[in-house]
């Protein structure tokens, strides 16, 4: 056995041995020049010291493993994956924070100086920088919270002035905060990235949807395009392109779509979570974009008839409606919810193997009759499940 035998690269990738290996390596090394009856059990200093050997070569090619991985947008990881995605032209989304509108009354003329009001559980929100209260009395702002990610605020409990001013008399939200979001885990900017290679691909309509899809902010993004000469089966006009897109700025998503659409090509989106904007081409000519933002809601129901076994406890249904929700969420924007999938998912959630296993799973849409059997979702929906709300338990 050589170094060349624990630590190499070929077609396939980089391959280092395991730390029994190198270890082994070591004491055949030690007892080629000291003998072969040398004693190197772990009780003793030789032994002790080989395996110190070993242990900082396994280290080194395991560091040499990373190093290598780091150079693939596939393996990377960390600040290494925030650096070879710059190839694509990515960068990984920064934490955002939550926003929420507030309607500022008070006294015409005060001025609101870096004002901050807080919510029924204390969490704290941020006014601009200065905010003047007009004649009629009251205005709408945008309050911004004061750390990051999705801190909840539901309305009317935007309540407290924190920084109270002379004229400022009140302040509450009529609707609830949109939440913000932690920095970009790997996963997502892996698949992120994955998608953004198609924004030079050769159909229109990959390129369009790549290029949303790597907007900030936006999760996920469906594409539709109908090239017959008349209306199809999910109502698109002929010779038209329908974007359902989840998440991201209007304003982005408007541009964008514009951008990158075929010239002549009508969008097509009507009805709830309906989009009807105006592109500013190059020549400075209007040009209308229609799109779904966010996709209609399909809430999803799970009924889960649990066989209880030995170990069985209540509180096991918390992970397993959590992991259901999770891969209902998953079916995403005009898919199909498959419920045999359900009796894997709902399984593999076992806090303790072996205590229960799935006897039953039936599914309904929006409150409809629960049933064994796929739910086929119209083009423009996105399938949700509450784990507090959607998910029933049976226990037998």
């Amino acid at each position: 056995m050589t170094v060349a035998d624990l630590v190499y690269i070929d077609s396939t990738g980089y391959h280092y041995a395991d730390y029994p290996t190198f270890l082994q390596f070591v004491q055949d090394q030690y007892r080629g020049i000291y003998g072969a009856d040398v004693y190197l059990g772990p009780d003793s200093m030789d032994g002790q010291w080989t395996a110190i050997l070993a242990q900082a070569l396994y280290d080194t090619a395991l560091t040499g493993s990373k190093t290598y991985n780091s150079f693939s947008p596939t393996t990377a990881q960390g600040v290494g994956l925030s650096r070879v995605v710059k190839i694509n032209g990515l960068r990984r989304n920064v934490p955002t924070r939550s926003t929420a509108i507030v309607t500022i009354t008070g006294t015409a003329g005060t001025v609101i100086l870096n004002g901050i009001v807080a919510d029924s559980l204390g969490q704290q929100w941020a006014l601009p920088a200065s905010v003047t209260i007009p004649p009629g009395g009251d205005i709408d702002v945008t309050a911004t919270s004061t750390v990051d990610g999705a801190v909840q605020a539901e309305a009317s409990t935007i309540t407290v002035i924190s920084t109270p001013t002379l004229g400022w008399q009140s302040v509450t939200n009529s609707s609830a905060a949109t939440p913000g979001a932690p920095v970009e885990q790997d996963g997502e900017l892996r698949l992120r990235q994955s998608v953004s290679q198609a924004i030079p691909a050769q159909t229109v309509i990959q390129a369009t949807r790549a290029a949303l899809a790597n907007l900030s902010g936006v999760t996920e993004v469906r594409a539709y395009e109908n090239v017959t000469d008349i209306t199809d089966g999910n109502g698109l006009p002929p010779h038209s392109v329908c974007f359902i897109v989840q998440g991201g700025d209007v304003t982005d998503i408007t541009n964008t779509i514009g951008l990158y659409k075929t010239p002549g090509t009508n969008t097509f989106a009507t009805g709830p979570n309906s989009h009807a904007e105006t592109y500013i081409d190059p020549a400075g000519l209007p040009v209308p974009i229609n799109f779904y933002s966010p996709g209609i809601a399909a809430t999803i129901g799970v009924q889960l008839t649990i066989k209880a076994l030995t170990g069985w406890d209540s509180s096991f249904e918390t992970p397993i409606a959590a992991a259901v929700a999770e891969l209902v969420a998953s079916f995403g924007i005009g898919g199909t919810v498959v419920y045999t999938q359900i009796f894997v998912s709902a399984y593999n959630a076992a806090p303790i193997p072996g205590t229960y296993y799935v006897q039953g799973v039936q599914i309904q849409k929006n409150g409809g009759g629960f049933a064994a059997a796929n739910i086929i979702l119209d083009f423009n929906e996105i399938p949700e499940c509450d784990p507090n709300a959607d998910i029933v338990f049976v226990i037998v």
